[in-house]
């Protein structure tokens, strides 16, 4: 083996094929694929769908239910159990219209995602950096064709989630699930005002600040990139409530 590739392979250190199928298995399950209640496929099933050894299965269940995302049931198999996750969603299910509520969700995201966005350029490898570049390119494609690019956004921001190898980033930005994307038709809280394709340019353009960072590995500036995404987020929402107050009318929302 050439030195140069024996250094590369030390450096980026390939996760554990248990952690590759622990990993597939608990984004099934959070997204709502493999419900609550419902049993996984055999493990048979499993080692042939994985192309992984029964050894390499079981290392990855134990790992979800250490998780405490699947139980063992004697004679019956592997289920998916109730989680916290699972209540943090159903509070996100009733969310409706209100700004406010927008407001509140992005105040999360940074609290997550400004952090997540340091660790992904530290941690990634090319795999989960390519990831992260094909969401950026999805929403564009979906952008050139005039189709609704939410998805494409929230992809951007879970594969930098998942960049971060720590599960728990992906798993609190799946409970807040597409509710978090603003830029998009299925959004509660989307509006004309947000539906505008130079809206949705601007997005890339922040996007594609936060991109370039964690490709270059710098930490800082994709903190720093984050953040001004997301602020400029707040700031857009609170525009939209100023918006609300100078279009008021005395007695406007009375029933005639």
């Amino acid at each position: 083996m050439p030195a140069d590739l024996t250094v590369a392979t030390k450096v980026e250190r390939k996760p554990k094929l248990s952690a590759h199928v622990a990993a597939s298995l608990r984004s099934q399950i959070l997204t709502g694929d493999i419900g609550v209640g419902q049993k996984l496929p055999t493990e048979s099933q499993l080692t042939e769908a994985f192309g992984v050894s029964r050894t390499v299965i079981r290392e990855a269940v134990a790992n979800l239910a250490a998780d405490g995302l699947v139980e063992s049931r004697q004679g019956a198999g592997i289920f998916v159990c109730e989680r916290p996750a699972m209540a943090f969603a159903s509070i996100t299910q009733d969310i409706g219209m209100k700004i406010s509520h927008a407001l509140n969700v992005i105040e999360v995201r940074m609290g997550l995602e400004i952090e997540s966005a340091g660790l992904a350029a530290q941690r990634r490898n090319a795999a989960q950096e390519a990831a992260i570049q094909e969401a950026f390119f999805e929403f564009d494609r979906l952008l050139a064709m005039g189709e609704a690019t939410g998805r494409s956004d929230f992809m951007f921001h879970r594969a930098i989630a998942a960049a971060t190898n720590n599960p728990f980033y992906v798993e609190v930005l799946d409970a807040l699930g597409m509710r978090a994307i603003p830029c998009d038709i299925t959004s509660p809280w989307g509006t004309d005002s947000l539906l505008t394709r130079e809206y949705q340019v601007m997005l890339q353009r922040e996007h594609l600040a936060i991109l370039k960072a964690i490709s270059a590995g710098d930490a800082e500036a994709a903190r720093a990139a984050m953040r001004a995404h997301l602020t400029e987020s707040q700031r857009r929402y609170r525009d939209r409530l100023a918006g609300q107050q100078a279009d008021y009318r005395f007695g406007s929302a009375a029933t005639p």
